[in-house]
């Protein structure tokens, strides 16, 4: 029988306490709450996507990825969001001929839609070297020239401790990266955001309700849906994918199609150069047959997402009819001044495009047949510290 003193049976009893209270403790850190399994909701038209083996995607990490796509505090000077470029209402862009960052600088090009981009093979406008979600991630983070998001050697630790000192986020990123003796780190911010992002899928325009027989298009809309596809207009050459682009990947696919096209939209020497440090592929590959070279946008939700081009140079849908019926662009006086119509460099495909007036009309009145509603109003996808 034990025979302690009565100061001896209060240190018993409270070693013993602090015991309880650390395994508690300790049990509840090392094993938080399952993450729930993600499941993809897609027409029969959509197949599924391909997603990295080291970022497996779950409805936790897409909602602490939403948090952080709409959160300031991400951003060096902590006045500036992910969405603070990309609009829910216009599909994630942001209505500019280009994007401005953090610090007020301008950046070369144009902030692209979000719409799908869990299929894209590449990102940005003209990067084959960014073939991943998360490696595209770093160009707004950590860019200097432009600066957008700000963060760098100086400011990285400083976000960081903004993140940690919110316990919602101390909690959610110990549930997401359970595995991890410090889960908010850069790494795992840029993961997070990336899941979000590969969750917005737009799947429920007019159209995808019509492959559905659901709806019907009207005759006008029918007729622009049949010049789409048809060699007369050529849209389908570069647009002729579910996702209306012709950079697509997905869960099966072995072959994948990563071209890069020249237009016409510029040809300021004769010989088809393009503005200084907007020169397209040809900026990484070094090949004068590169110059111009941009990647084709998905067309989805088209209606909302002006101005248009990698520099935002055209404003309305009709100019771009307008372009592509013309077989290039005329810039008559000024620093950007050539016809674009004599490019050496221009994809040949745009000079068989043969349109009428009434012909664009309807091509555009399919075109707004792309707007997904659903997807610009959708409560997933919107800010979630405006409905605290």
């Amino acid at each position: 029988m034990l025979n302690f003193t009565s100061k001896k049976w209060v240190l018993f009893l409270a070693l013993v306490g602090g015991a309880v209270a650390l395994g508690y403790f300790m049990l509840h850190q090392r094993t938080p709450k399952p993450l729930t399994e993600w499941k993809w909701e897609l027409p029969a038209h959509f197949p599924q996507p391909r997603i990295p083996a080291d970022n497996l995607m779950s409805e936790e990490k897409f909602q602490l990825g939403r948090s952080l796509f709409y959160d300031k505090r991400v951003s060096g000077n902590a006045t500036f969001a992910c969405a603070s470029c990309h609009f829910q209402n216009l599909a994630f862009t942001d209505g500019k001929a280009v994007a401005t960052g953090s610090t007020g600088e301008h950046t070369l090009r144009s902030a692209q839609h979000l719409a799908n981009s869990v299929y894209h093979p590449y990102f940005t406008w003209a990067n084959y070297s960014l073939a991943s979600m998360e490696r595209q991630m770093l160009n707004p983070l950590l860019g200097e020239n432009p600066v957008e998001m700000g963060v760098n050697d100086q400011t990285q630790p400083v976000i960081l401790q903004r993140l940690r000192a919110d316990e919602k986020y101390a909690e959610q990123f110990r549930q997401v990266f359970p595995e991890e003796k410090e889960p908010i780190s850069l790494s795992n911010v840029i993961k997070a955001i990336s899941a979000f992002q590969r969750g917005l899928i737009s799947a429920n325009s007019k159209y995808d309700q019509h492959l559905q027989h659901k709806v019907a298009l009207t005759e006008q809309e029918e007729r622009g849906r049949g010049l789409f596809f048809s060699e007369k207009a050529q849209c389908s050459q570069c647009h002729g994918s579910f996702n209306f682009n012709d950079q697509v990947i997905s869960a099966n696919d072995v072959d994948v199609k990563t071209e890069f096209h020249n237009t016409g939209l510029y040809n300021l020497d004769g010989k088809g150069a393009f503005p200084d440090k907007n020169r397209g592929i040809a900026e990484l590959s070094n090949r004068l047959e590169d110059m111009g070279m941009f990647r084709t946008p998905s067309l989805r939700n088209v209606a909302v997402t002006a101005p248009y081009m990698h520099d935002g140079s055209i404003d309305t849908l009709e100019q771009v009819l307008d372009f592509y019926a013309g077989h290039g662009r005329v810039i008559s006086a000024g620093e950007n001044k050539g016809d674009g119509r004599q490019s050496p460099l221009k994809d040949k495909r745009v000079d068989n495009i043969k349109l009428t007036a009434q012909d664009k009309a309807d091509v555009i009145s399919f075109l707004k047949t792309l707007t997904d509603e659903e997807f610009l109003t959708n409560p997933r996808f919107s800010d979630p510290f405006k409905t605290q």
